[in-house]
């Protein structure tokens, strides 16, 4: 984690104090190191993914920021007294990008089905005007080959990105930004389903449902057979660890 972040401590996880500025203002930092790191984006599920996988807890340790997505890790981290606010992957996509005309942030899109990641830079490129989408490509849906790690990343340094949007499904894009981190100059964003929103292949709750923390029901009847397992299992397992579990802690990142 960056010594510049102050993360909160949820189920052995550093969760980071953020808002959409500040995230913003980091990555767009970040640009001129050419280091290459990783960025993920926590909800619940997530979160409790991670309680069952020790490789995918431990692999949050190395991220170079882990946002909070879902309200109850905000509101986890204003009890400690911290000053964060949601940044989840739509939004810190949008506000990201929608900063870039002026920041010059270059961006590359890996993630979606066939046609959504050039479909999304279309989008974006029609909504902010000299934005710079430098590149657009689709994984296999399945583990990639060395062999396909390598030439991926050898297309994202020579498009010059400065920011890679990876939009899979977790945790699967965690383990992909882990194994491309050695061989990209440049900083990758896992953001799930956001390619899907931002095309509109799905509808995004109300604004209030987002704020008040209801954006898990609205998922839930948009995809029942998909999500039910996600909010309805994983979701109290959750609040009976945090209610039972380590006490949320701030510390320094």
């Amino acid at each position: 984690m960056s010594a510049a972040l102050i993360a909160y401590d949820v189920l052995g996880i550093p969760i980071s104090a953020t808002s959409l500025d500040s995230a913003a203002k980091l990555i767009e930092q970040w640009a001129d190191d050419e280091q290459g790191r990783f960025v993920f984006i926590r909800d619940v599920h997530g979160i409790m993914q991670a309680q069952d996988d020790p490789e995918l807890l431990a692999l949050h340790q190395d991220a170079a920021m882990v946002t909070p997505d879902g309200m109850p890790l905000v509101w986890l981290g204003q009890l400690a007294g911290l000053p964060v606010s949601r940044t989840c992957g739509p939004d810190l996509m949008d506000h990201v990008l929608s900063r870039s005309p002026q920041s010059r942030l270059r961006h590359f899109f890996y993630g979606g089905k066939a046609g959504v990641a050039e479909d999304l830079k279309k989008k974006f490129e029609d909504r902010y005007p000299g934005l710079q989408v430098v590149g657009a490509d689709t994984p296999p849906f399945r583990p990639l080959t060395q062999v396909e790690l390598e030439s991926i990343a050898s297309a994202i340094n020579s498009s010059g990105a400065d920011v890679v949007w990876i939009g899979i499904s977790t945790p699967k894009q965690e383990f992909l930004m882990r194994d491309l981190r050695p061989f990209v100059n440049a900083t990758l964003i896992g953001v799930g389903a956001a390619f899907d929103f931002h095309t509109g292949q799905i509808k995004r709750a109300p604004f209030w449902m987002q704020k008040s923390g209801l954006e898990w029901s609205w998922r839930l009847s948009q995809e029942p057979k998909r999500l039910w397992k996600r909010y309805l299992v994983m979701a109290p397992r959750f609040l009976i660890a945090v209610a039972t579990g380590r006490k949320t802690d701030a510390r320094s990142a």
